[in-house]
């Protein structure tokens, strides 16, 4: 393609690595390298692992080389892990988890679509490619990923990089909601000070779907609370701005009065379905959770929140939290409503981070740290920096959560300088 070549490779592993007996699914991954390089120079580059955010998201496809992936593509080949369970990989989602079995069935074999299962997933592909420790760069979950990656196969990392992706090594995942309810919250106030004009016609919408019946394309009536799902724009730099432009033309003057317009509708159905990523929905409490059950936490957490309540006089959009009405309201979801109830109610899962491990860590790690991102909090992520061993923070606040987004090519340099001088990170 246009600067770069491709090579898609697809690795038979064990859905549960503990068992030699397990079944085998697929994962893809596919590998990137410039054409700055020659055929014979690009295969004798080091090898750079790619985390995705999610969980459920799959690898990055492209056509060009641009960003993070430019800057990396210089000194690395570059694997996009489609991590099991999406893209190329063996998919599951209500089709193919409805052959896996019962409910209960489903719910133990999702068991095994956790950061431990994917990094087992990268040291047996490793080995596959005959490659030294490798670099490991994870954005937000796939950071997570890369803790786990450090706890459990730190012999397979030469360095690792992480942006907006320092998860808790411990506790409930309802510390992490308290945290984020807090700073959606004060995104909220930014960006109505940004767009007063929005603040009204946010509210003004909330009311016209309490009044009148709204349909989505896929047919299912769009409510006030899957509405407000459009906070994840929030969460961008930059991307945040486009949620101005999605508002202002919500409304269409129809002979029955005012109506949301077919092309807003169609751009919220985009935002506001799972059906591309179930896996999301499925499993996002989960990955916090190590020796007890998430029980619902965010819709939990919500109740200590009334200014996010539905009857709110001035409605506020919500962030990247998973609740259980998602599966009544969301026909993607339906089938998989049974299956969601028992993941949360699961109280045995397993550790994710070995603390004594990371507490004498020697693979040179960097993380950037966003001060107010609204989804992997600041104070949470410094605290997991300070109890991981030569782990080195850049704390910003020039970007947001999807920073990569906005110049990654800056943010990949600086933290692989990082980790290749030893320098010190620095707070802006």
């Amino acid at each position: 393609m246009r600067g770069l070549r491709t090579t898609g490779h697809i690795f038979r592993v064990p859905l549960d690595h503990t068992d030699p007996a397990s079944p085998r699914i697929e994962v893809f991954a596919r590998e990137y390298s410039s054409l700055d390089h020659s055929d014979d120079d690009a295969s004798r580059l080091p090898w750079l692992l790619f985390l995705q955010g999610g969980p459920g998201g799959r690898g990055v496809r492209t056509t060009q080389l641009s960003g993070w992936m430019k800057a990396a593509a210089r000194d690395f080949r570059i694997l996009m892990l489609d991590q099991r369970g999406t893209g190329l990989s063996t998919p599951a989602d209500a089709a193919t988890l409805g052959a896996v079995g019962t409910p209960q069935a489903q719910a133990d074999y999702l068991a095994h679509f956790r950061a431990d299962s994917i990094v087992a997933d990268a040291e047996l592909i490793r080995s596959r490619l005959g490659s030294a420790p490798w670099t490991v760069f994870g954005q937000s979950y796939g950071g997570f990923c890369t803790l786990t990656y450090l706890s459990l196969a730190p012999e397979g990392i030469e360095r690792a990089l992480i942006t907006g992706g320092l998860a808790p090594l411990s506790g409930s995942p309802d510390q992490v909601y308290r945290a984020t309810f807090a700073r959606v919250e004060e995104r909220n106030a930014e960006y109505f000070g940004w767009y007063p004009e929005d603040r009204e016609l946010v509210t003004r919408i909330a009311a016209h779907l309490g009044r009148v019946e709204e349909f989505l394309p896929s047919g299912e009536r769009l409510t006030v609370r899957r509405f407000r799902m459009l906070g994840s724009f929030l969460g961008g730099n930059t991307r945040v701005h486009g949620l101005h432009y999605l508002l202002e033309d919500a409304f269409t003057t129809t002979p029955d009065g005012p109506r949301l317009s077919g092309s807003f509708l169609e751009q919220v159905h985009g935002l506001v379905s799972r059906a591309a990523q179930p896996l999301y929905a499925l499993m996002h409490e989960s990955i916090y959770c190590q020796g007890s059950a998430s029980a619902w936490s965010a819709r939990r957490v919500l109740e200590e929140y009334p200014r996010f309540g539905d009857d709110a006089a001035e409605v506020l959009l919500t962030g990247e939290m998973i609740y259980p009405w998602y599966f009544e309201e969301d026909p993607a979801l339906r089938p998989l409503q049974a299956v969601a109830d028992l993941l949360a109610e699961k109280s045995d899962w397993g550790p994710l981070y070995d603390t004594d491990v990371l507490a004498t860590n020697t693979v040179p790690a960097a993380a950037a740290v966003y001060r107010h991102d609204i989804y992997v909090d600041r104070d949470l992520s410094l605290a997991t920096a300070a109890s991981v061993r030569n782990l080195q923070v850049w704390e910003t606040d020039e970007f947001h959560h999807d920073g990569i987004a906005d110049d990654g090519e800056a943010i990949f340099e600086r933290l692989l300088s990082m980790t290749r001088r030893g320098t010190a990170g620095s707070t802006t």
